[in-house]
């Protein structure tokens, strides 16, 4: 859902193409079920097999995953263990913050390089898949790259606005755009999407007591 952090005018744009990401990854699942499914049905009836109905779905998850990744980061989504963050002041609390994402940002760089690396040799060799179906690996490695990018994108934005917010004293800001989602948040959330609002145009008051 978009919310206040996502309508900020530097993370908007990386939001839409992680959501659209995010669309069409769900579409590839729904699919890739369906020839499960089919391929399940047709192997049980008749003893036969339409074949690559397994690498299909390997594609889809490792795709839609890496795009999923992002969007998840743009929704605070991801898990978290906030035991004691939730105790902290709030300087302390928006640093640590902006240190756990420069983490998921060292770590996300790291893997889309091997992952560049990979697509290079796919590309220079003219890789395809060791299966009936011989896929061309370039086209799911591409996707996947692709996707591996926009959650370096997006953490990159999202450490740079985190920063100039910090350091301008805005830590609530801070705690909005990259924290970890409070009670009240969750509340808030939860009423929007029931009632069909914006989560921003909710006030105190119209929380559940």
């Amino acid at each position: 859902m978009l919310t206040t952090e996502t309508k900020d005018p530097y993370i908007l744009w990386i939001y839409k193409v992680c959501r659209i990401g995010v669309w069409i990854g769900g579409l590839l699942f729904i699919i890739a079920a369906a020839i499960v499914c089919v391929e399940i049905v047709i192997r049980k009836t008749v003893g036969a097999t339409i074949g690559g109905a397994d690498e299909i779905s390997g594609y889809v998850l490792a795709v839609a995953s890496a795009w999923a990744y992002g969007f998840a980061l743009l929704e605070r989504a991801h898990i978290r263990i906030d035991t004691f963050y939730v105790i902290m002041p709030v300087r302390v609390a928006a640093l640590l913050d902006i240190i756990a994402l420069l983490a998921f940002l060292g770590f996300f760089a790291l893997v889309t390089r091997y992952a560049f690396e990979v697509l290079y040799q796919t590309i220079s060799l003219g890789s395809r898949s060791m299966t009936p179906l011989q896929t061309p690996l370039v086209v799911p490695q591409s996707l996947w790259f692709a996707g591996l990018c926009t959650v370096v994108v997006t953490a990159s934005l999202l450490i740079l606005r985190a920063g100039y917010l910090f350091i301008s004293g805005n830590l609530r800001h801070v705690q909005l755009l990259i924290g970890s989602r409070s009670v009240k948040d969750e509340i808030m959330l939860n009423q929007a999407v029931t009632a069909e609002v914006d989560p921003n145009n909710l006030k105190k008051s119209d929380l559940i007591k």
